[in-house]
C-alpha cells in the first residue's frame, strides 16, 4: 500500500500553533493516519469543494487528495463551531 505525503498550507500551520496541546496531538495522529488511508471510514466527501472532512474531537480537518502525486493537501484545521463550509 502506498503512503501519501501530507501538505499543509502555511496559514493553516499558523492557526494550528494556537490549538491546545491535547487537541494538537489528536490532530497530528489523524494526519498520520491520513498518510496511510486518505479515505477513512469516518471521512465525509464535501459536495462544494470536492474535498473531504474528518472530525477529530472538537476540530475538523478539510483536505483534498491528489492521487497522481499521492498527496493529501490540508486546507483547513478549525474548531467545528468556528467556520462554515
Amino acid at each position: 500500500m502506498k503512503e501519501y505525503h501530507i501538505s499543509v498550507d502555511k496559514r493553516v500551520m499558523k492557526s494550528f500553533r494556537r490549538v491546545p496541546e491535547k487537541h494538537a496531538r489528536q490532530i497530528r495522529e489523524a494526519l498520520e493516519r491520513l498518510k496511510v488511508n486518505p479515505h477513512p471510514q469516518d471521512s465525509v466527501k464535501l459536495k462544494t469543494s470536492g474535498g473531504f472532512r474528518v472530525t477529530v474531537g472538537e476540530y475538523r480537518i478539510l483536505y483534498t487528495v491528489d492521487e497522481d502525486t499521492a498527496t493529501v493537501v490540508v486546507y483547513v484545521i478549525a474548531r467545528r463551531n468556528d467556520f462554515s463550509y
